[in-house]
């Protein structure tokens, strides 16, 4: 297993999205270790496309660099989490995310509701 420091995060898309347009809260983490998986990369991607953001090019060049590879453990467990929380409607995407950083001993970095309350959440809104 990876040790990392703390400085270091699974982003989500969310959190992404709220770098980029600016948001505050989430200037703490600019400098941080940005780590992102496909399925994120896929999401940002689409959000950045359905809203012709200007500079998309530019984010998703940057942001493709972060992305590592997720382990087919990390899914299993993702997905039976997931079920297991069903009437929560967590997304696969975040799913997944959480127990990537769960593996690799890092934080989610995150501002969906349904993730506020868990253990190795950084919860920001």
């Amino acid at each position: 297993m990876k040790s990392c420091t703390m400085t270091e995060y699974i982003f989500d898309t969310y959190a992404i999205i709220e770098i980029i347009e600016g948001n505050q809260s989430y200037e703490k983490f600019i400098d941080d270790e940005i780590l992102i998986n496909e399925f994120i990369f896929a999401e940002l991607c689409y959000n950045l496309i359905k809203f012709d953001y200007p500079k998309k090019d530019y984010y998703l060049e940057k942001y493709k660099s972060f992305i590592t590879n997720i382990d087919s453990e990390v899914i299993r467990k993702a997905m039976e989490f997931r079920y297991a929380n069903k009437k929560k409607k967590m997304s696969m995407t975040d799913c997944v995310s959480y127990f990537q950083a769960k593996k690799l001993e890092i934080k989610f970095l995150t501002g969906d509701k349904e993730f506020e309350n868990l253990d190795n959440v950084e919860f920001v809104k």
